[in-house]
């Protein structure tokens, strides 16, 4: 296909592969509602049009479902179609319009709300939990009626992804097979659609400024190629520009080949310092991909992901079945499992939180355990009772200080003394130190804990007090920022002072050079996305610890993360 008219966007480079072909957009409109209506008959009509549309909309997915082998997954979307033409919901917003001259709009919402509220009332758990499918169809028949996109993606033959940014919760639920690219106009590589991408192996580019307009003479019909390592995007690309991409994708699968067969070589320094490299994943089916790039082991298994995928909180049977699954494959090497970290951006239907002015800082992970006590002694229940498949080693996130570290050792020891000596194995407790105060504490609580790992990409936004996910703060993302390597260091030196393991397992692990001068701090396990694995190792390979070592300690006293960048790329060709 000849095309003309193409226009080149660079945007971040956020997760490595090359990709082209049609593209679908995902644009987040507030669902906003008229007032008062003139001719309620009329606004009737609409409305059970409206609900006919999504009835079939969802008929066609089941369907489709159907015929690619998901029959489970059909269920739920026949169930949607039956929602839409339920004259229960119907009558009730028929009455709204009535009474009221209410919007269509406004009144299919207020009444799939009022049924909502009704089914978490209810004492069974597989009723109360269908609240948030009924509310998911009546925001798409008030979408539809007000002329609005659905707040969701649907792909039925593979797409490029084009947004201003993803929420985690629809990235994680998206089939991974018909996404052939995410491109977002706004977000960083450390948000977590970018870290997703990666670890799914999806090519992806973020701050792509301008895309959305570049697109709009294009129209829908348009193609685009995409290059995640370049950051390069093409609008209407032409056979050229095809066969060329064509021939990137090429060489990145020669790279992926070649890594693969260097895989079981050690990640040994020239002079013999070791370093472990484990993998971040964030469900069993990626335990094979990790081992075939060389991983040692899990540093960070994403539970969210788990949890995220479901309309109601997975059984402790099943709990123990994915986590149990993961260690089985990676024995005896271990396997760190995040406890869920859910609030901020990834908020769950089924643990409701109240609305804050920031998130971030507010009711997430860790600090719901006062309130969703009973999930999280579920999912440690199933991390002990996965322990007897392999090493298994548990960490909190969210921790601040000594009392947050005793609440988690405190809801682990209930959870495994519930569990019979029979049913149980053991495992090792430590903390995520994504908080400044966490690293700056540590000698109040270390020694009560095995272990402990840095989630970089949170603790740098807290030190420097930048977003990750916003695209203007660029320079202040750069992980090698001297303040941040302060931090990282003190964490490592108290560390040592209590005898605990330190790890890495943010972002910042799998860059080459970041790696090294990690390594040089004291850092002697990092953990990534499987895909960093093999440059990771070539890098470390490549130098004397002495030599990184010595360079590292001298980088805390540099100015700028671009100084100390340029110290270590001296050092090594990375």
């Amino acid at each position: 296909m000849t095309t003309t008219g193409a226009r080149a966007i660079r945007g971040v480079p956020a997760a490595p592969g090359v990709a082209h072909g049609p593209y679908v957009r995902y644009e987040h409109v507030p669902l906003t509602h008229d007032g008062q209506v003139a001719d309620s008959q009329s606004e009737i009509k609409r409305l059970e049009a409206a609900c006919e549309v999504v009835a079939q909309s969802r008929g066609r997915v089941a369907d489709g479902l159907r015929r690619s082998g998901h029959a489970n997954e059909a269920r739920i979307f026949d169930a949607h179609a039956e929602m839409a033409r339920d004259p229960a919901l119907l009558d009730d917003a028929v009455v709204r319009i009535s009474a009221s001259r209410m919007s269509a709009s406004r009144a299919i919402a207020d009444a799939a709300a009022a049924v909502a509220d009704q089914l978490r009332t209810l004492d069974d758990p597989t009723l109360a939990a269908r609240a948030s499918d009924v509310l998911d169809v009546g925001d798409r028949i008030a979408r539809e009626v007000a002329g609005l996109p659905p707040a969701s993606i649907e792909l039925f033959v593979p797409m490029i992804i084009v947004a201003e940014d993803l929420p985690p919760s629809l990235t994680a639920t998206l089939p991974r097979d018909l996404i052939l690219a995410i491109v977002l106009e706004g977000s960083s590589p450390t948000a977590h659609a970018a870290i997703l991408a990666r670890a799914y192996g999806i090519p992806a580019v973020v701050g792509a400024s301008g895309l959305r307009a570049a697109l709009e003479p294009a129209g829908s019909a348009a193609d685009l190629a995409v290059d995640g390592t370049t950051g390069e995007i093409i609008v209407s690309p032409d056979t050229t520009t095809i066969a060329e991409f064509d021939a990137r994708g090429r060489d990145v699968a020669r790279d992926r080949a070649s890594s693969a067969a260097e895989a079981d070589l050690p990640a040994v320094t020239q002079d013999g310092t070791a370093v472990q490299l484990l993998a971040n994943v964030g469900s069993p089916r990626e335990s094979a991909s990790a081992r075939a790039f060389g991983a040692r082991g899990v540093g960070l298994f994403r539970t969210e992901f788990l949890f995220l995928e479901r309309r109601s909180a997975p059984s402790e049977d099943e709990q123990a079945d994915a986590y149990g699954e993961v260690a089985a494959a990676f024995a005896p090497d271990p396997v760190t499992i995040r406890l869920l970290d859910v609030g901020g951006d990834k908020p769950i239907s089924y643990m409701p939180i109240p609305r804050e002015d920031n998130p971030f800082l507010g009711q997430r992970a860790l600090r719901l355990a006062g309130v969703y006590r009973e999930i999280f002694i579920a999912q440690l229940r199933a991390c002990y009772r996965a322990a007897k498949r392999g090493r298994v080693k548990v960490m909190a996130p969210m921790v601040a200080d000594a009392a947050d570290a005793r609440t988690f050792i405190d809801l682990a020891r209930d959870a495994r003394e519930s569990l019979a000596a029979k049913d149980r194995g053991e495992v090792d407790l430590g903390v995520m130190l994504e908080i400044p105060s966490a690293v700056l504490s540590g000698d109040t609580y270390f020694a009560s804990l095995s272990f402990a790992s840095l989630g970089t990409n949170d603790l740098l936004q807290y030190t420097l007090a930048a977003d990750r996910g916003n695209a203007s703060l660029e320079r202040y993302r750069d992980a090698l920022h001297p303040a941040h390597l302060k931090l990282i260091r003190a964490a490592v030196e108290a560390a040592r002072r209590h005898n605990i393991e330190i790890s890495v397992c943010g972002e910042m692990a799998g860059e080459p050079v970041a790696a090294l001068v990690l390594a040089g701090l004291g850092v002697q396990s990092l953990s990534m996305t499987p895909t960093s694995i093999p440059k990771v190792k070539r890098a470390i390979r490549a130098v004397s610890f002495v030599d990184v070592e010595r360079q590292a300690l001298a980088a805390l006293s540099d100015e700028s993360a671009e100084s100390v960048r340029a110290r270590f790329e001296r050092l090594a060709a990375v």
